[in-house]
């Protein structure tokens, strides 16, 4: 950002003795600047007490692997993810696809959240300790990295002191949105590039373009692998920013102007060469999709919820948060009733610098299109419109879900926090005590507690074991029962992740067209007649009808999927999804953990 000095809004860094980099606030002799060295033992500190944070948020899960974070399909999805990556870097396979899953058809996995930026140097986690504490090792490092990285920005480039940095850190990191989002989405809890994109774009310095333009290129490349949804959000909050901030400073904006602008030609130059290939398999290569299958305008806040405590929070209330938000992944604000009015008294005693103008007209507009196409206040639609209209119908922004909007509001918040514990800090420290006060009135109600873990149904001692391998021939599958398409709780997405995608599987969790001949978007793949007959079983607990029209298009679905095994994990005679299958194909066989039914003899 182009900040300048706390008591002072002279931008930093462009005096000819200040060095370059992420360089500090102020320099105030030689005395001072010796004592802001950089890294100082304080801040080996800082992040040591974020890491153990981030694992005290993820205790629940570890070595416990019959447990799952309460979005159990989306950790079960990301799973996958890690295991794939880990799987194509030692196997020389692509990156990109993989028909692991939906077999024989496969996924376009740049088209999905397949956070290839973190499963690639995580595939040694993966391959030694598996996908789920490779899933665990990324949350730990998204939460504690995002903090580290916004405590870097805020003591090197906007604040003297180390304490209020380090507040300022732990909030962008650990910000009730952000645990909220880690504990199923890991392509929007990585945000530890953010502040590394900002400090690039808004370095105070006319000098060293070409460099500053070939690492912002390369860290918007890779943030593309991280999450597009956190570099959109970033891209429109960074436009925002800056032109609030050019309003508030006209002399410092056209100085500075020029030297912005090459960096970021450079940096979309290198930017577009390293992406041009991924971006045009995401958009037109195999299993590509148009829109999303589901209506992204739905995932809007209440208005209430900007001063509710989250779920996963010391002051939360499960039941009232819930109301106030489409799931509790998506509690992206709930940031209490104190600290919203302490952000107003921030701004009013500090508004004459255009750094805090500039973030404020940035929070309070993304927290404006958070609310959706039309404000609801306490669950009560009030009709009127809101500010995300004016988005819904752009392309690739119709795409973004609107309760996202309001993560912008975090760094937001955390960088008003640090200014404020700050110039408190400097200019009135007889005040020190009471504005500390009202900061831990403000953010320990919404201190994180441990992520909330449900119970993980077993992969099965056929599956795990590798018992399966004498059913299975190349070429040929194993499909889970019932093949779930459409749902997040698929049995055999999970099962190959855990077995780091030792087999196929038709079916499976992610996004991919409705057909060859359409585009548009939904969950899974297409239906087979014979999915959605045991999808019904399953559904209702009633054996539906099966005649030879059914065996007969049972069988040429087999044969699609190149099935050799239908595994269902351990169930009773009585299942009625057990049942259908028996119907269809002949009855199957108990084996450790499952039932099986062996359709080689059928499909010849």
């Amino acid at each position: 950002m182009v900040v300048g000095r706390p008591d002072t809004d002279q931008p930093v860094g462009l005096s000819p003795a200040a060095p370059s980099g992420l360089v500090p606030a102020a320099d105030d002799g030689p005395g001072r600047r010796d004592r802001r060295r950089w890294p100082r033992p304080v801040d080996a500190l800082v992040v040591a007490g974020y890491l153990g944070l981030a694992a005290a948020l993820t205790a629940g899960q570890w070595g416990r692997p019959d447990r799952l974070f309460h979005q159990a399909g989306d950790q079960i999805l990301f799973e996958w993810m890690l295991a794939h990556a880990a799987r194509a870097v030692t196997g020389g396979e692509n990156l990109l696809y993989s028909t692991a899953l939906n077999a024989p058809d496969g996924v376009n996995l740049m088209a999905n959240t397949s956070v290839l930026g973190l499963g690639v140097p995580l595939a040694p986690v993966t391959l030694l300790g598996g996908p789920q504490a490779a899933f665990i090792v990324a949350v730990v490092a998204c939460l504690a990295g995002t903090a580290t990285a916004w405590y870097a920005l805020l003591a090197r480039r906007l604040v003297r002191s180390r304490p209020a940095a380090a507040v300022g850190g732990l909030f962008c990191g650990f910000a009730p949105g952000m645990v909220a989002q880690a504990g199923a989405h890991l392509h929007m809890a990585a945000q530890f590039l953010v502040p590394v994109i900002l400090a690039l774009v808004f370095r105070p310095r006319t000098d060293r373009i070409r460099r500053d333009g070939v690492l912002l290129g390369l860290a918007v490349a890779y943030q593309v692998f991280l999450g597009e949804e956190v570099l959109v959000l970033l891209t429109l909050a960074a436009g925002v920013f800056a032109g609030t901030y050019a309003l508030a400073d006209r002399a410092g904006a056209r100085r500075l102007a020029p030297a912005v602008a090459r960096r970021l030609g450079v940096g979309a130059l290198v930017a577009g060469v390293l992406l041009a290939y991924p971006l045009w398999f995401q958009f037109h290569g195999p299993g590509h999709y148009s829109g999303m299958p589901f209506h992204t305008r739905s995932f809007r806040l209440d208005a209430a919820s900007f001063t509710a405590a989250a779920r996963q929070s010391v002051a939360g209330d499960g039941y009232r948060a819930g109301l106030l938000s489409p799931n509790p992944t998506e509690q992206n604000s709930y940031f209490g009733p104190f600290l919203p009015l302490l952000a107003v008294l921030v701004v009013v005693r500090l508004g004459r610098r255009p750094l805090v103008r500039a973030l404020a007209a940035c929070g309070v507009l993304f927290a404006l299109l958070s609310l959706g196409t039309t404000i609801v206040v306490n669950r009560h639609d009030t009709g009127l419109p809101g500010p995300y209209r004016l988005l819904a119908g752009v392309p690739l922004l119709d795409l973004v879900v609107p309760a996202r909007f309001a993560l912008v509001c975090v760094p937001v918040l955390g960088v008003l926090l640090a200014l404020a514990l700050d110039r408190v800090r400097l200019r009135v420290v007889r005040t020190w005590a009471p504005w500390a006060g009202a900061v831990a009135a403000a953010l320990l109600p919404l201190a994180p507690t441990p992520i909330r873990t449900v119970p993980a149904a077993p992969v099965p001692a056929f599956v795990a074991g590798g018992d399966w391998r004498g059913y299975v021939p190349p070429g040929r599958t194993l499909v889970p029962v019932p093949p779930v398409t459409g749902a997040a709780v698929s049995p055999g997405t999970l099962w190959s992740a855990r077995t780091l995608l030792a087999f196929d599987a038709p079916g499976g969790y992610f996004i991919g067209p409705r057909g060859v001949d359409d585009p548009t978007a939904r969950w899974g793949a297409p239906d087979r007649p014979t999915s959605v007959l045991l999808r019904r079983a399953a559904e209702t607990g009633q054996v539906p009808p099966v005649g030879e029209v059914e065996r007969r298009q049972a069988v040429e679905d087999l044969r699609h999927w190149r099935a050799a095994v239908l595994v269902q994990a351990a169930s009773s005679p009585g299942d009625p999804v057990r049942a259908t299958v028996d119907a269809l194909v002949g009855p199957g066989r108990d084996v450790p953990g499952a039932h099986i039914w062996d359709v080689r003899p059928l499909l010849g």
